[in-house]
């Protein structure tokens, strides 16, 4: 089974771009070119992890953050931003971010991380049905 992936990000050129290439790894992505439209899709479907580009108009990146943690706060997102600062990364953590990534992102770095996400959300799981 290949992990699932939510791709966030308003740049719809990029967006693809990365959709395709994570496709051609045997990756399962959807993608989202907004906020409102991507917590929609948090709502109905279960991802290995959510890339979300930071700076988007309307709802930002740490705002989508937020709602997507709130709807689910086992879900592991993955930002990126072209602008990374030390204090973006605190921040990003702060809120429940697994990581904040610079782009362009190096796709095997970014590959690693989805994998690991994978691994954290199947962890978690197990952990849930040993509990009940």
């Amino acid at each position: 089974m290949s992990e699932k992936v939510l791709l966030v990000d308003d740049e719809e050129d990029l967006l693809e771009a990365v959709a395709e290439r994570m496709r051609l790894l045997g990756i399962d992505v959807s993608t989202s070119s907004t906020p409102h439209n991507a917590l929609k899709k948090v709502k109905k479907e279960n991802y290995d992890a959510i890339i979300l580009d930071l700076t988007m108009p309307g709802m930002g990146g740490f705002s989508t953050l937020k709602a997507i943690k709130k709807l689910n706060p086992d879900l592991q997102v993955i930002i990126l931003t072209a602008n990374a600062t030390t204090s973006m990364s605190k921040e990003a953590k702060k809120l429940g971010a697994m990581d904040l990534m610079e782009k362009p992102a190096d796709l095997n770095k970014l590959l690693k991380k989805v994998r690991k996400a994978r691994k954290i959300r199947k962890g978690q799981q197990k952990a849930v049905r040993h509990k009940n």
